[in-house]
């Protein structure tokens, strides 16, 4: 694993960190461990409010992501955390540039269900192809609202 943070405020609404890992199974750990840190310190070195709702959801979403890059394609994977306005944005990149594909919702199949998770959770999701491999990056909202509810999402009716 070469895990390096370039966590730091480049500009007044930018931090970010970074983690570059193997693509094995003990990865998955040690990328919820950045994300959690990375986390931790915005809140308490920015002041930046992270309910405890976004930290479960964004441990959640990187383990969810990592864990289909180590399964799924050969090789390192890149972990990137940025904070986007009121939000933060995690990214993996990895090998293979087959885009995923959610299956529909089968309560009965075992597994399979890590891209339907992820959707359902975040407010944001896009995957494309990059010259070797493919970039997925996911949004998460940091706060939520007093009421509890996420932030900036109407709830369901």
């Amino acid at each position: 694993m070469d895990e390096f943070a370039r966590t730091g405020l480049e500009s007044a609404d930018f931090l970010m960190s970074s983690a570059v890992y193997e693509g094995v199974s003990t990865d998955i750990a040690r990328a919820r461990d950045l994300a959690r840190a990375f986390l931790t310190r915005v809140q308490a070195e920015h002041g930046i409010p992270v309910s405890e709702r976004a930290m479960g959801v964004t441990l959640l979403v990187v383990s969810e992501l990592v864990t289909n890059a180590c399964k799924h394609a050969p090789g390192p994977c890149l972990v990137d955390l940025e904070i986007s306005g009121s939000a933060v944005d995690i990214t993996v990149w990895d090998s293979v540039p087959v885009l995923p594909v959610a299956t529909t919702g089968d309560p009965g199949r075992v597994g399979q269900h890590g891209l339907e998770i992820v959707m359902a959770v975040c407010q944001g999701f896009d995957v494309h192809r990059e010259p070797v491999g493919k970039r997925t990056t996911v949004s998460v909202m940091l706060a939520d609202d007093p009421g509890g509810d996420v932030t900036g999402r109407a709830p369901d009716t």
